[in-house]
């Protein structure tokens, strides 16, 4: 019998047994806003279901023991033959194999497809950011592909199939593939045209075979890779199969798995290339043209798996806030904290809204949104992945010493809290894509400029933010240096729009008045009190 001073109050149940998608308005009011109506009904049912499943707790457990048994790195058979596989827990591939099958690959296939995938890339990476990794480059690899119509009609229907087949096997065995891609080395980091790998033109003029060394390569088990190397031409993009047509492992040499900070469950290795065999995508010295279009939306995925992230962090702190009893009343009635979750909360809307209004350009598709990405996305991706660390920190907080102990699992996002800003192009490398854009591209800042003029003369703070911006952007003398200050306003002046449109007024006001207005301190939970918090706060509440 437990003794009487061991008697639990006081501590908030789990969050667990809800549906995910349910409790997110933003992310709901999004999803209906940007979509077909005839798809609204079809589509809801299905995001309904997975947030179910993202709230459950074998899912949430699944996820759980994926990040506590990392993938391990096998060389070698036990009679002394190179295998170079990598072995990962069951539930990698239960979480992984439930991932494709909610269609996480599957957009460029169908109707509302970016939309649709959005909002389940942002949901899944609640349960496990790390397999979020492998159904990112899958998803991603397909515009890269479609540079070659015969390797998009042979690729494209088993990168974009609903099943999840583990085995290593030829791909035209496969029910799907997955892909991964070796773009750095060493020696250049972001800067991929300095990558020293060499393509052996072979006698056909369509294959190679690749010599050189990968220092991250993506999700190496998959079935196939986008990898750069330097052709007679140039550098070029190849497609590298992990085993041949024949059956057959293509030399694919893994060197080490990274170890790294967070996204512990998604192995990241350096391999070596040696007398391995890829077919060339696109011409070349054409490589970086080439994968310009899977770059931008990985880097899309980037700022919707922070605003997952996010998500969860601000789900967890007002739960806790909700059920936790401190001076005589439930914390999130006390006027300070809610003050800080409402400003958690602010913070969260805006990147979701903004992650999903890019979706819908994609689905869109035509000149002038496609502009639109061309400087929204290095905006999006730039800002959304910077505020996601100081966010979750914060929110971890709220939670007090519970918040550092890791069953609580917001340890766990915290680490994982900077790799979207890391990945696919640090925050220099995002930008100076928006400055080139800006320089070279005029159609892109026109349909920016388009984008944020609907809200003209709705708030007067959100029309002082574009009359100041356009100040800044009428002298581009000395931009390089000013770089990231241009882009963060860029940022909050497109996110300031779009909740101005879109949002509650509550959470449109208490946006532009802090982020806009320059009515707060420098961090979160320095609102302005005049603002209705409690209505900001309530939004936000997940009901388990």
């Amino acid at each position: 019998m437990a003794g009487t001073t061991h008697t639990v109050t006081n501590q908030p149940p789990p969050l667990i047994g809800y549906d995910v998608y349910g409790a997110d308005l933003a992310l709901k009011e999004a999803v209906t806003r940007h979509l077909d109506p005839d798809l609204l009904d079809e589509v809801d049912g299905e995001l309904s279901a997975l947030g179910r499943a993202c709230g459950s707790a074998q899912v949430q457990e699944w996820g759980a023991q994926a990040n506590e048994n990392p993938p391990r790195l096998r060389t070698h058979d036990r009679h002394g033959h190179r295998v170079d596989e990598v072995e990962f827990h069951p539930a990698w591939h239960r979480v992984l194999g439930k991932g494709v099958s909610a269609g996480l690959t599957a957009a460029w296939a169908r109707p509302g497809g970016h939309v649709r995938r959005a909002a389940a890339f942002l949901l899944w990476t609640q349960v496990d950011a790390g397999n979020c990794c492998p159904l990112s480059m899958t998803h991603a690899a397909v515009p890269a592909l479609r540079t070659d119509p015969d390797l998009a009609a042979e690729w494209e229907p088993r990168l974009t199939s609903m099943v999840y087949d583990r085995e290593l096997r030829p791909a035209h065995l496969k029910a799907g593939a997955l892909f991964g891609m070796g773009m750095t080395e060493k020696q250049g980091g972001s800067d991929v045209r300095a990558a020293t790998t060499s393509a052996r033109p072979l006698p056909d003029g369509e294959t190679y075979e690749l010599t050189g060394h990968k220092w991250f390569c993506s999700a190496p088990m998959s079935d196939g890779f986008l990898v750069l190397a330097q052709a007679p031409g140039g550098l070029t993009c190849f497609l590298v199969p992990r085993v041949l047509e024949d059956g057959t492992r293509n030399p694919f040499l893994l060197q080490r798995l990274k170890d790294k900070l967070g996204n512990r469950s998604n192995a990241s290795a350096e391999v070596e290339f040696e007398g391995t065999w890829a077919r060339r995508v696109g011409d070349e010295g054409r490589g970086v043209r080439t994968i310009i279009e899977m770059v931008a939306a990985t880097r899309l995925d980037c700022a919707l798996g922070s605003a997952g992230l996010m998500r969860q962090a601000v789900a967890q702190a007002i739960h806790h806030c909700t059920d936790r009893e401190a001076f005589g009343g439930k914390l999130v009635d006390k006027p300070l904290m809610r003050n800080v979750l409402a400003d958690l909360a602010l913070e969260s809307e805006a990147a979701t809204t903004l992650a999903l209004r890019l979706a819908a350009a994609y689905d869109r598709g035509d000149e002038q949104e496609r502009a639109f990405l061309r400087i929204a996305v290095p905006v999006a991706k730039y800002w959304i992945t910077k505020r996601c660390t100081p966010l979750v920190t914060e929110a971890a907080e709220c939670l007090g010493g519970n918040g550092y102990v890791e069953e609580s699992g917001l340890p766990r996002l915290v680490r994982e809290s900077p790799l979207n800003s890391i990945w696919e192009g640090a925050g220099n490398v995002q930008a100076l894509d928006v400055v080139r854009a800006l320089k070279r591209e005029p159609q892109a800042l026109n349909a920016y400029l388009l984008e944020i003029g609907r809200t003209r003369g709705a708030d007067h703070r959100l029309d002082a933010a574009v009359k100041s911006l356009f100040t800044e952007l009428a002298d581009l003398e000395g931009i390089e240096a000013r770089a990231r200050h241009l882009t963060e306003r860029l940022a909050l002046v497109l996110q300031g729009s779009l909740l101005v449109r879109h949002a509650p007024p509550e959470v449109a006001d208490a946006f532009c008045a802090a982020r806009l207005g320059g009515d707060r301190g420098t961090s979160f939970g320095t609102l302005p009190a005049t603002l209705d918090l409690e209505k900001v706060v309530d939004r936000a509440r997940p009901q388990a």
